[in-house]
């Protein structure tokens, strides 16, 4: 069994765990629920994430089951409040130890290199804060790509592009046809990416 661990926080961008969870939950449904995905959060109150949605953890930083997969997402909080919380930014070292993935998007990739996962690595995050994270040092960001994957840590571009990470890695987990399943499951076909032009 595959366990997927979720973390939230304030200020959380929505997709960037919302998308990712889809993948992961869909997964374990076509595996006749043979993996789980759990919400984490510092404590367990109600986290309002980056556009007001409001989320209620399965579990907080303390008392989760041990993790295969530790996602963290990014958005606001990613990047201004989240760098600076120590217990946060331990537990994300602490677990990134023992899990065998760890798996960011967006402006994830900031709390990853604050908590220490990211470094040295080449990486990806939101096109709009690529020189940001590159200006902290010790990080390659590798630009006009999806995702990145280097070593046991999957990195990604913003929103929507965790979705096209989180289907690798379960197609890494669960073998390629698993993966292609899980895309057509939830209907997943980005391209070409925008025909407003044309009515259908």
């Amino acid at each position: 069994m595959t366990t997927y661990g979720l973390l939230v926080f304030d200020d959380a961008e929505e997709l960037d765990f919302v998308g990712p969870w889809e993948v992961f939950t869909v997964s374990a449904r076509l595996r006749d629920r043979g993996d789980r995905a759990v919400l984490i959060a510092e404590g367990p109150g109600p986290v309002r994430c980056n556009k007001g949605l409001r989320v209620l953890p399965d579990h907080t930083i303390d008392d989760h089951p041990p993790l295969d997969v530790l996602h963290v997402p990014g958005g606001r909080g990613a990047r201004t409040v989240q760098p600076r919380n120590e217990v946060i930014t331990d537990w994300i070292a602490r677990t990134a130890d023992r899990a065998d993935w760890v798996h960011a998007v967006c402006t994830g990739t900031f709390l990853l290199h604050a908590a220490g996962p990211a470094r040295g690595r080449r990486v990806a995050t939101h096109w709009s804060h690529e020189d940001s994270l590159e200006a902290l040092g010790d990080v390659t960001v590798a630009r006009e790509v999806r995702y990145v994957v280097d070593g046991n840590v999957v990195t990604s571009q913003g929103v929507s592009a965790g979705i096209d990470s989180a289907l690798w890695l379960v197609g890494r987990l669960h073998g390629r046809d698993h993966a292609r399943r899980v895309r057509r499951h939830i209907q997943y076909d980005p391209a070409p990416p925008y025909l407003a032009d044309e009515p259908v």
